[in-house]
């Protein structure tokens, strides 16, 4: 098992480049880590990474 640290900037660029324009800089900024690095990732996953990306946001912005 390799971790790999990306930027959620490079999930989206290279398997969702359709919702770019909806995630903020902020949220494109976001570290991820990814148990089986970037290359093993899927569409799907990272579809879930990028709503679970932006949830997390969203309640980090609630709490302050």
């Amino acid at each position: 098992m390799d971790l790999e640290t990306v930027k959620l900037s490079q999930i989206v660029e290279r398997l969702a480049p359709e919702l770019s324009p909806f995630l903020t800089e902020r949220e494109m900024d976001i570290s991820i880590v990814l148990r089986d690095g970037l290359a093993l990732l899927e569409p799907a996953d990272a579809m879930e990474i990028v709503q679970h990306s932006i949830c997390n946001q969203q309640r980090e912005a609630l709490l302050q």
